[in-house]
């Protein structure tokens, strides 16, 4: 038998020594993979906790082992300084970490992974933040990724030194036939999954980054195994658009109001035209998507779209009981009151009227006709108050109206955001999405997209585009001016950001995913 020569007694310990070093990074790598999983909603069955343990550990474990392959690999055979390997090893691994870290809190946050379809996310999110840094921050991220790189490089030493003695424990074998049975077993439970539209590991599909579990609907139809037509049928059935439990505020609110600042919420029945309100600034692109008189008064008054507002009914809205608890007086008049917890504070029209010309109530909201409007309206009540207006009329493109007395800083805007905007200028600064899907329309906007629902379908809206998803998972996108049909490609990382915002006061958020 050849004695091996010492080039090839190098490249076999170098490639065990990646082994060892790529086994090590799985393990700290399903350790991170563990925001996504704590920050997602739990399966709602056995065999879906099964699957989301199988699939965490086979998946992230094929991803770090796919970068070890293709990035690290090839270095050993091509290198012939073992130093520079390790220190370029443990240069990728920190890196290939961090990035994993960067996108855990992402998705956290955002719903979205590291993607070119996320790109404009990103820069959009990073321009606010860094604009924020000062050179302390700076400094701390620069010695948390040196710090982080010095422990790779003394982890892949420490490997090194010990290579002969780990070689001796053959552990390389069952190790990778665990993650290999793994990586089977996930993907064959997601073909069996898809295939009856197993929701509790269906709706994990987009809970990792790069996954891309297996389907073979086209397969088993060849072969007789799956009615393709009955599985569209029961896919249909798949998306719910009723929440039957939620928390509101999805957390305490707490914050100071000024009682010397008073706020009118206006709601005409007719339309408004901007010309016809002196004084007013306009909102670009405002939108509303009620279907009735409930609908509408549940929008503006809890800041919530249609999805939650038979989920509502046995709660106050906060836009009334913060106020209230805090000692400010609070006025209502509509005419055709349809929500329970609002009739404490119903006044008749000429009384609400009245105590809107004295100026003794600090918020006031009225559905009003153009006459009453026209009374309302005096420089008075305009120099007292701050007054949000907006109009129950919509056009075929769900347009409405929404003018104020004060300065706008968003230019897609809907009547969910009415709510937090009036809070906020009587002065609470607790976080909005603790009680909101809406934004404070008086602060510069923390995301450029809005979401909301009609009927069972989900509107995402941007400046440029109206995307509505479907109760079946079928998306179509309008034009945000015309309304007319565009036929061009959805970006799944946005959608997947617009359903994560909205079910975020959804005690069963997995209901909202299709």
């Amino acid at each position: 038998m050849l004695t091996e020569t010492p080039r090839r007694k190098r490249v076999t310990r170098l490639v065990s020594w990646g082994h060892w070093f790529a086994l090590l990074n799985i393990f700290i790598a399903v350790v991170i993979a563990g925001i996504y999983v704590l920050n997602s909603p739990a399966p709602d069955s056995l065999l879906g906790g099964i699957y989301l343990g199988i699939n965490w550990l086979s998946h992230i474990g094929f991803l770090t082992f796919f970068a070890f392959v293709i990035l690290i690999l090839p270095l050993c055979y091509l290198l012939p300084n073992e130093r520079l390997v390790r220190g370029i090893g443990s240069g990728v691994g920190a890196l290939g970490l961090a990035l994993l870290g960067f996108d855990a809190l992402m998705y956290n946050k955002y719903g979205v992974h590291l993607t070119l379809n996320s790109a404009e996310l990103i820069r959009y999110e990073a321009e606010t933040v860094v604009a924020q840094f000062g050179w302390q921050q700076w400094g701390f991220l620069i010695f948390l990724f040196s710090a982080w790189l010095l422990f790779q490089l003394i982890v892949a030493n420490a490997l090194w030194q010990r290579i002969e003695r780990l070689q001796k424990l053959r552990l390389g074998l069952p190790i990778s036939g665990f993650f290999v049975a793994c990586f089977v077993l996930s993907h064959a439970m997601h073909v069996w999954a898809d295939a009856r539209l197993y929701q509790p590991i269906v709706q994990q599909d987009n809970m990792f980054p790069l996954s891309y579990p297996a389907t073979a609907k086209t397969l088993m139809a060849r072969y007789s195994l799956l009615d393709i037509e009955d599985y569209e049928q029961r896919k249909a059935l798949q998306f719910n658009s009723k929440v039957q439990g939620m928390a509101y505020p999805s957390a305490p609110i707490y914050c100071a109001l000024d009682k010397q600042q008073k706020v009118l919420i206006l709601v005409s029945s007719e339309a408004l035209a901007a010309e016809q309100i002196q004084g007013f600034y306009s909102a670009n692109q405002h939108y509303a998507f009620h279907s009735d008189s409930f609908s509408e008064t549940s929008s503006l008054v809890y800041g919530l779209p249609a999805l939650y507002h038979q989920a509502l009914t046995q709660h106050s809205p906060i836009l009334f009981s913060l106020p209230e608890s805090m000692g400010m007086s609070l006025s209502l008049y509509h005419a055709n009151n349809p929500i329970t917890q609002l009739k404490q504070y119903e006044q008749g029209w000429d009384a609400f009227n009245q105590s809107i010309q004295r100026q003794s109530i600090n918020l006031a909201v009225g559905f009003v006709n153009q006459q009453q409007l026209n009374e309302l309206l005096t420089p008075q009540v305009l120099q007292s108050y701050k007054v949000l207006l907006t109009s129950s009329l919509q056009d075929d493109n769900y347009h409405s109206a929404l003018m104020a007395n004060f300065a706008i800083s968003h230019k897609i805007t809907t009547h969910e955001d009415i709510a937090p905007t009036a809070l906020g200028v009587l002065g609470c600064e607790a976080q909005v999405s603790r009680y909101s899907t809406g934004q404070d329309l008086t602060e510069s906007p923390t995301r450029n997209f809005a979401v909301s629902t009609s009927g069972s379908k989900v509107m995402l809206l941007n400046k440029e585009r109206r995307i509505e998803i479907m109760n079946n998972g079928n998306t179509k996108i309008f034009n945000a001016v015309s309304g007319q049909e565009m036929f061009t490609p959805v970006n799944p990382d946005i959608l997947s950001q617009g359903i994560k915002h909205l079910s975020r006061f959804s005690s069963k958020g997995a209901n909202l995913t299709h």
